[in-house]
């Protein structure tokens, strides 16, 4: 980093740190620098899960905002709003709802997932997984089931399938390639479709017309091959999400089970 730019970056952080570390006062009611540090890392946290930088005044930003609040909140006392029934039960719940969400926090940095726990779930998940196909697809598409029919016979005399596609089919996405939708998993088509590409055997066509709500449809299997399983690095986040969240219904499960608790 050139010199300049990492003394200004140092300088910023310094003056930030300042900033936050002051106390504020209002009424002689003070907001803790706690309080702003906590907002703040917040803040950060978020602008690094997307990828941003926190804007350079933010720390004067919430000492402004915390201190609007607690005009607010001293004004709303004198008018005896913290008395209210329905507003005593939503502080209630937001202090209920912020102790839990630190007590989770606080459970997940205790239990943390270990390579062990993702390859052990990886391992089970790919054992019970079904077996996946990927097949290689070609179609032609017309409007009525009379054209359709009237393909399927051209089919039998001998036309090639690639050259019915590019003269007859509506699918303009793949008529000019021959009617090929590539290889694909036959759940991405609409079910009729779908079913259909399933029952051929490699190098097949459809006997008969396939109805869809896209209109008349010749099918042919090129081929069909088996879909390898995704390695572990490539599910690995999905994985370590499955298992922490699993640790933590068992321990609200596990905490419910020890509480009295009438409705």
């Amino acid at each position: 980093m050139h010199k300049k730019r990492l003394i200004a970056v140092l300088t910023c952080a310094l003056l930030s740190t300042s900033v936050i570390a002051a106390d504020i006062t209002v009424n002689g009611q003070t907001i803790t620098p706690a309080r702003v540090d906590a907002i703040m890392k917040a803040a950060q946290n978020q602008a690094q899960a997307q990828g941003q930088q926190l804007d350079p005044n933010m720390s004067q930003m919430v000492r402004d905002q915390l201190i609007t609040a607690e005009v607010l909140r001293q004004e709303a006392i004198r008018e005896g709003l913290d008395q209210k029934p329905e507003v005593r039960a939503e502080i209630e719940n937001m202090q209920a709802m912020t102790l839990a969400n630190q007590l989770v926090q606080q459970y997940q940095k205790a239990n943390p997932v270990s390579d062990t726990d993702i390859r052990a779930e990886y391992d089970r998940v790919k054992a019970n997984a079904p077996a996946k196909k990927s097949y290689h697809v070609q179609h032609i598409l017309v409007k009525t089931e009379k054209e359709a029919n009237a393909l399927l016979d051209a089919l039998r005399k001998g036309k090639p399938f690639a050259q019915l596609a590019k003269e007859k089919s509506l699918d303009k996405g793949s008529r000019t390639s021959g009617g090929d939708l590539g290889w694909t998993d036959p759940s991405s088509f609409v079910p009729e479709f779908g079913e259909a590409v399933t029952k051929l055997e490699k190098g097949q066509i459809t006997t008969k017309p396939v109805h869809t709500q896209f209109g008349w449809h010749i099918i042919k299997l090129d081929d069909v091959k088996a879909q390898p399983f995704p390695p572990v690095e490539a599910v690995r986040d999905q994985l370590e999400q499955h298992i922490m969240s699993e640790r933590v219904e068992k321990y609200i499960a596990d905490l419910k089970a020890k509480a009295k608790i009438t409705q």
